[in-house]
């Protein structure tokens, strides 16, 4: 059988994604076992972004777990400053979590084929939070992989009751022969080491 072997952060993240699930879900102590989850990779709704623009970004990951939604952002060690002890996530990074949660929130299945009366409902609402930034609507693209996503998440997450179950994650891929994770995390993130060192073939991970 042949070798899918990945470089860099992206090929991390969706080796982790394959084969470091029971860790991670320890780590964010969550009972959830793999299986029960709903994982997604690299997500995007759109790469515009700007105050005009419904548009925010792409996530490196979602997992759904029966317990809470998990949005994820992933960095590697070697494209962090060697003598640096703080991860910086940049505001529009924190702004991207913070409108998919918003949409998670609000979101009820009642909704379900009917995004228009989401937005006649919320409009105003989002426009306030997020300082004039138009919600979604217009681009089916965006709209259509809104719904879905939040439809998968809903379902899967069965405890799901609020703001509460979403829960922001930095995964931190990192050689410990050669360097050591970062003590200062951004706040409201939840941290995730994860030791590659015994895992690559040169500097590359084997995905399957």
């Amino acid at each position: 059988m042949s070798k899918l072997f990945g470089y860099g952060e992206d090929a991390f993240t969706l080796w982790a994604l394959r084969h470091s699930m029971p860790f991670i879900l320890k780590k964010l102590k969550d009972k959830t076992v793999p299986p029960k989850c709903a994982i997604f990779y690299r997500p995007s709704f759109g790469r515009k972004g700007g105050k005009k623009s419904p548009e925010f970004g792409e996530f490196d990951a979602i997992v759904a777990s029966t317990e809470n939604i998990y949005l994820i952002e992933s960095k590697w060690d070697f494209l962090f400053p060697s003598k640096s002890d703080k991860i910086i996530i940049r505001k529009e990074q924190v702004l991207r979590h913070n409108i998919l949660s918003w949409y998670i929130t609000h979101w009820n299945r009642k909704y379900l084929d009917n995004w228009g009366n989401f937005v006649k409902e919320n409009e105003e609402n989002f426009r306030q939070e997020f300082n004039g930034k138009p919600i979604a609507h217009g681009d089916r693209l965006l709209v259509a992989n809104l719904e879905f996503v939040l439809n998968i998440m809903q379902e899967y997450c069965k405890n799901f009751s609020g703001e509460e179950n979403v829960k922001n994650v930095l995964l931190f891929f990192y050689n410990k022969n050669i360097n050591f994770p970062p003590h200062k995390i951004p706040r409201d993130f939840e941290f995730v080491e994860i030791d590659y060192s015994q895992k690559i073939l040169g500097n590359y991970v084997i995905i399957k």
